[in-house]
């Protein structure tokens, strides 16, 4: 199935980059997943689809699917991923279709989705202007639909690894939930506008002010980037799914069982295991640990 969505290249910088700007950051846990734990961390690395199969039928833990608030001084709120769409609660085939939701095993509590976390924060969802997918996976892209005034934006690649191609299911993509004429808007990392920024090789300063910072991070999916913000006093990485569990920013931690191209997750991973060892007293923010937004604060700042 091929989707009728179309996307068009991001100009950047951005408009409303402020000299020194710092920004924050709101984590918003939006429901679980509990897909197998060994794609997440397998001690003996790669596993194939039947051990993977298997282990779908096994008891596995529930882990956050997060969603992030950035306010910028100026450009206002931003989100990084949308967390689970608030049609989980319910009746998450809509959303996830059969395949989805069997594999991944969904749990939203009504108004803990991120258009009701926005709300709670006195943000209506139709405020949020500017929308940065760390990737295009289901668990990530659900609640894209709740966001239809919003500009979109996803690495070039990843938006070919989501959009093309026969079983995207396989693949972790779930197309209905990003199928819209919604602006969305790609970059690729590779142009006169990338530079590298600490320990991180390839990144783009998406208002030129250096608040905002988008991080090539692929490996986990063709496409993946992360995202660097500058808090008061220290940068914040939304690593996605780039690193699973804080655990994994440490040398010699099991690693998960899958990813799209091992070889480039191993060299993101080591982009943010270096800037964990340079850089200790910032943050950076694992995709799927339940222990880490358990005790995370409300705001970073």
């Amino acid at each position: 199935m091929s989707v009728q969505a179309e996307a068009r290249l991001l100009e950047t910088p951005l408009p409303g980059g402020v000299a020194n700007a710092a920004v924050t950051v709101e984590p918003m846990v939006t429901g679980t997943f509990s897909s197998p734990d060994i794609l997440m961390s397998s001690p003996g690395g790669e596993v194939g689809n039947l051990k993977i199969m298997r282990a779908t039928r096994g008891e596995n833990t529930p882990v956050p699917v997060p969603a992030f608030l950035i306010r910028h001084p100026k450009v206002g709120p931003i989100l990084v991923d949308t967390g689970l769409h608030p049609a989980i609660a319910s009746d998450p085939t809509k959303n996830l279709g059969r395949l989805g939701t069997w594999f991944s095993k969904p749990q939203l509590e009504h108004g803990r989705d991120v258009s009701a976390q926005l709300r709670e924060k006195e943000i209506e969802p139709g405020a949020i202007r500017l929308v940065i997918m760390t990737h295009l996976h289901l668990d990530h892209a659900s609640a894209i639909a709740d966001f239809p005034d919003a500009t979109f934006i996803v690495t070039a690649a990843e938006w070919q690894a989501a959009t093309t191609g026969m079983f995207p299911a396989g693949k972790g993509y779930y197309r209905p939930q990003f199928d819209y004429a919604f602006d969305f808007r790609t970059v690729a990392f590779d142009g006169e506008n990338v530079d590298s920024y600490a320990t991180f090789g390839r990144t783009i300063d998406l208002f030129g002010d250096g608040s905002v910072r988008l991080a090539s991070t692929p490996g986990h999916s063709a496409g993946h980037q992360s995202v660097i913000v500058r808090l008061k006093d220290k940068d914040l990485v939304i690593a996605g799914d780039a690193v699973y569990r804080q655990e994994q920013l440490e040398a010699g931690s099991d690693l998960p069982g899958r990813t799209v191209d091992n070889h480039n997750f191993r060299r993101s991973l080591q982009e943010l295991r270096l800037f964990h060892r340079q850089y200790p007293e910032s943050v950076i923010t694992p995709g799927h640990d339940r222990e880490f937004y358990e005790n995370a604060p409300p705001r970073y700042e």
